[in-house]
């Protein structure tokens, strides 16, 4: 597999903005059918939302829960091998050895199983009079940081929390990564306020392309999505966006101008490494 240094400069990446049912065999199957989709309108990576086969909500995650492999897992794995594509597959409740994690599994264009991201932050916040949440309440964190490589480029991966934290997107950007996904699932407070604004700002603060894949909004379900599903250029510039509703965002994405970018500003040469350091404790 050819690394991010023999790069193709331009592919096509693929968001789906997935209406997620109560019911995990419908999700699965309409899932599997926007990859398809997708697929056939020539994306090479395309990325599911953050729990694409379930409802998100702590009450959700032990009911929902899955071994990896597992059924979920397996879908994946054999529309990833159908369709020849990088398979981000969103997150899924994930039950190991008595513990349960938000995870992301990513398939190759042979169905193989590439990496496996826990969420490392997990979503416990309280807002007076708008929102409380506590994923803590029946997740645990991951520990791993999470990269891929395709033959377009390098891909560094979270999960929706995870993109509030700079230094996770400063550590990918160390490694080479030119593309960050994060699959997410904001909601109607956080999400107006700093849903594009965080996106922006990892991807001007890196030099980066950014992509956030949400579900669709279910505005009768216990915990509504603020969609909006995005990509954002190196340069912070909204290349597409969703609206609220199901729906395949297509961008194509051109690593030249990564490059381009770094080089009118070249903030990697530039950074004060005598007076500061962004490092990762644990590889």
């Amino acid at each position: 597999m050819a690394l991010a240094g023999r790069a193709m400069a331009t592919f096509r990446l693929a968001l789906i903005q997935l209406q997620v049912s109560s019911v995990k065999s419908d999700n699965l199957t309409r899932a599997c059918g926007l990859v398809q989709e997708a697929a056939r309108q020539g994306a090479k990576i395309v990325s599911l939302p953050e729990c694409f086969n379930s409802p998100y909500g702590t009450n959700y995650f032990p009911e929902y829960a899955e071994k990896i492999p597992g059924e979920s897992t397996q879908k994946l794995s054999e529309v990833a091998k159908e369709c020849g594509i990088y398979l981000i597959g969103g997150s899924i409740p994930e039950e190991d050895a008595g513990k349960l994690y938000n995870t992301c599994a990513v398939f190759g264009p042979d169905g193989v199983l590439l990496v496996k991201h826990r969420k490392l932050h997990l979503f416990d916040i309280d807002v007076p009079g708008k929102i409380t949440f506590q994923e803590s309440k029946t997740l645990s964190p991951g520990d791993s940081f999470s990269t891929f490589d395709t033959p377009y480029c390098r891909v560094g991966l979270g999960i929706c929390y995870d993109i509030r934290f700079a230094e996770l997107a400063q550590v990918y950007a160390q490694r080479g990564c030119q593309l960050l996904v994060y699959p997410g699932a904001f909601n109607l407070t956080t999400g107006p306020a700093h849903w594009e604004l965080l996106q922006r700002g990892r991807a001007v603060d890196n030099q980066v392309y950014v992509a956030t894949a949400s579900p669709a909004r279910d505005d009768k379900a216990s915990y509504v999505a603020w969609g909006h599903s995005t990509v954002v250029t190196p340069w912070g510039e909204v290349l597409a966006r969703a609206g609220t509703e199901e729906a395949i965002v297509y961008a194509d994405i051109d690593l030249k101008k990564v490059a381009e970018i770094r080089q009118q500003i070249p903030i990697f040469s530039q950074k004060r490494s005598d007076l500061y350091a962004v490092e990762a404790k644990k590889h």
